[in-house]
């Protein structure tokens, strides 16, 4: 049990990375110091990688979702699920984190996937 949870840690750490977290927010969110998150995942972020992202896409369940940074700064998200629903986070990019709009479009394009179809 203790492999699969760092195993998925890491994974969750390496995403964030991907989407533009830094080392000191990644520490922050579990408890632990920038230089102890830096440590734990060392290659979860990207030293060349801006971290100013302005929009991304997410492919899960057969949809398709877009996260954007809008120019306050907050992320959104719009997206078609694969039974043909769209959807779109709340108007004003409500969300502080591109990792944030993203787990909210993962399931929303979860909720809206093909019958039958539990893979992302």
């Amino acid at each position: 049990m203790d492999g699969e949870v760092k195993r998925l840690t890491e994974r969750a750490a390496v995403t964030a990375g991907s989407y533009g977290a830094s080392y000191e927010q990644l520490g922050a969110v579990w408890g632990i110091t920038r230089q102890g998150a830096r440590k734990k995942w060392p290659d979860a972020v990207s030293r060349t990688a801006p971290t100013a992202v302005g929009t991304s896409t997410l492919a899960l369940f057969g949809g398709t979702a877009e996260l954007v940074r809008s120019p306050s700064g907050g992320w959104g998200w719009t997206g078609r699920g694969a039974d043909g629903t769209a959807g779109a986070a709340p108007d004003g990019a409500p969300y502080a984190t591109a990792e944030e709009a993203a787990a909210h479009a993962g399931a929303f394009l979860k909720e809206h996937a093909r019958v039958g179809s539990d893979q992302p």
